[in-house]
């Protein structure tokens, strides 16, 4: 089994709060992991329907049942029960009482953060990270100035891109085929996850949509443009794009606004959280084709964005990600808020070789004094430093 990052924050977790809950995209190991961590738990599915049914009628005799601490997953099937938990957890504030998987991030409902406020610390587990493929702890976005890079890769930059980076993909990789995984993780997805979001009674025109968003991942969103590609009105978009953050099928990265310039855009940049779902929505049959493909640039911007996710939230922390972007050419791919210290900026370039023009940018946030260093990812295999940018192989992340 492939060490999960996330273990040793759920542990700590579990001995500090009544409820710990895990959400992520469906596959993405939720499961796995809770049942690795704690073994002599209880554990409930809420997807069988008599389960569900039980835990719907009668929340209280449902939770009465468990005299030991007890895993509850796919929670957010009977969103009831978050009411119900409220009280019992708070007869005794014990820590470690109950544990909630959900594919869904059921808490960014407002009756249930409510519910669960003060009693809950909650967590997101994204597919496998590149660490973790590799058999490593990978540091929080907040120090990648000053992480020991290194060149070890598992697997090559194509075959990972278009393998993506699910759990299911790796347990059985020769018998696995990422298109047909894909294909049904997508109609799984859709007849399941999104109409029990919301009601769509046209699928196949959200299919469209779907597909029209990978098409502009690591583009600044357009919701007009992508309203009238897909025939449906911007408010429906707006709706529809909360589908998929929720369903962490995308993330929106905000722009940076530290008052570094007045002209700063405010639409957010799109992307998706797991490559090879891309590449299946973008027509990409196989990993040599990313060689040659226009969307090579955007689904390798779209593996770093989605690796900086993942090693924040397996870290317990908000992703502190931006992006910089003014009128005309000038742009900054990813900038890393720290607080009161200076920024990261980050520049992610899928060419092979490095060269100084990569950094241009950059050079101009420190000549400006807006940082002290940043950070150059690139599709090559070599670390090296021209002033004080570093020169990151996507490997290291």
């Amino acid at each position: 089994m492939i060490q999960r990052n996330l273990t040793k924050v759920l542990k700590k977790a579990a001995e500090q709060w009544p409820i710990v809950a895990v959400t992520g995209p469906r596959q993405s190991g939720k499961t796995t992991l809770y049942r690795e961590i704690f073994p002599s738990w209880e554990y409930v599915n809420l997807e069988y329907p008599d389960v569900r049914r039980f835990a719907a009628i009668d929340p209280r005799g449902f939770l009465k049942q468990f005299s030991e601490p007890v895993i509850l997953d796919e929670v957010q099937r009977v969103p009831q029960l978050f009411s119900y938990l409220m009280p019992l957890v708070d007869e005794t504030h014990a820590p470690g009482q109950f544990m909630l998987s959900g594919s869904q991030n059921f808490l960014l409902l407002d009756s249930i953060s409510q519910s669960l406020a003060g009693r809950c610390a909650t967590f997101n587990l994204l597919p496998l990270s590149n660490a973790e493929l590799n058999d490593r702890l990978c540091p929080s976005s907040l120090e990648l100035d000053h992480v020991p890079w290194r060149t070890s890769p598992k697997f090559e930059l194509e075959e990972l891109l278009f393998r993506g980076a699910y759990p299911a993909l790796y347990s059985n990789m020769e018998h696995v085929s990422p298109s047909l995984w894909y294909a049904q993780y997508v109609q799984s997805y859709l007849e399941r996850d999104v109409r029990s979001i919301v009601n769509i009674g046209d699928i196949e025109t959200f299919e469209r949509f779907l597909g029209l968003c990978a098409g502009r991942s690591a583009q600044v969103l357009n919701m007009s443009s992508l309203a009238n590609d897909t025939g449906v009105s911007v408010p429906t978009v707006k709706r529809w794009l909360s589908i998929l953050q929720t369903s962490f099928v995308i993330t929106l990265l905000p722009p940076y606004e530290k008052n570094f310039n007045k002209r700063l855009t405010r639409s957010p940049k799109l992307y998706f959280l797991d490559t090879g779902l891309l590449c299946y929505l973008l027509h990409i049959s196989e990993a040599d084709e990313l060689l040659v493909s226009s969307f090579r640039t955007a689904v390798f911007e779209t593996f770093v964005v989605s690796e900086l996710f993942k090693s924040s939230y397996n870290a317990g922390l908000r992703p502190p990600l931006y992006f910089w972007h003014v009128s005309g050419e000038k742009e900054v791919d990813v900038v890393i808020d720290r607080g009161s210290h200076l920024p990261i900026p980050i520049e992610i370039k899928s060419g092979r070789t490095a060269n100084p023009a990569m950094a241009r940018y950059i050079d101009e946030w420190i000549a400006h004094g807006k940082a002290k260093s940043g950070l150059v990812i690139y599709g090559g295999n070599e670390y090296f430093s021209l002033g004080k940018v570093e020169f990151v192989s996507w490997s290291g992340l």
